[in-house]
């Protein structure tokens, strides 16, 4: 159980060897995740996007695609999931639009109102109070912004659960948690979406 914990609970703030192969499972094994809940955003023209827990970048490189338009800050705690998101999204820094900087969600260092959309893929089960971290989140949105979230587990399914009690600092969180938590931090409108076939969560709500 000992190097299992240890790899499992690279999850929560990849450091050293064992980071690096987490960080790698991380852009490939959540695409498919990442990708059907960036699939709820239909018609959203987005200019300034931040990523909050980029892990290891994939999914602001999927968004700078999707976004042509758009830049995008992708943001973690981690530094080394900083240096391996700079890694992946190179060529898009170079071209000036994307930035990796490392940080905190319970105290962002954004401009206020600066950002049209906000994502959290896979990350909230680690954040330090959620309403304290979503009240970050509206404060860099601007008027009318849309945060998503999207996580793997909703909050019952019986794997997460045990991951829960081997890893330390995790919660799951159900739907009605999360927007319990949101509406307290000031996002007026949340929808919920599960997947048809998995406990597959997608939280978006609109300031």
């Amino acid at each position: 159980m000992g190097l299992f914990k240890d790899y499992v609970s690279q999850t929560r703030k990849p450091e050293g060897f064992l980071g690096k192969m987490m960080l790698r499972g991380m852009n490939t094994g959540h695409a498919k995740l990442a990708d059907w809940g960036l699939g709820h955003l239909q018609n959203l023209a987005p200019e300034s996007v931040v990523d909050l827990g980029c892990g290891g970048g994939r999914n602001a490189g999927e968004l700078l695609r999707r976004y042509p338009k758009a830049s995008v800050t992708a943001v973690d705690y981690s530094e080394l999931s900083v240096e391996k998101a700079r890694e992946y999204n190179r060529e898009m820094i170079a071209a000036g639009r994307c930035k990796v900087q490392q940080g905190d969600v319970s105290s962002l260092e954004l401009p206020e109102e600066s950002c049209d959309l906000a994502t959290a893929f896979e990350t909230i089960y680690f954040w330090p109070g959620l309403s304290q971290c979503f009240s970050q989140v509206a404060r860099v949105l601007k008027p009318g912004g849309y945060f998503m979230i999207c996580n793997e587990s909703d909050g019952t399914d019986a794997v997460s659960l045990k991951f829960e009690k081997i890893i330390d600092g995790m919660k799951n969180y159900t739907a009605e948690d999360i927007t319990a938590a949101l509406k307290e931090a000031g996002f007026s409108k949340v929808k919920t979406d599960h997947h048809k076939n998995k406990p597959w969560l997608t939280v978006i709500a609109r300031k």
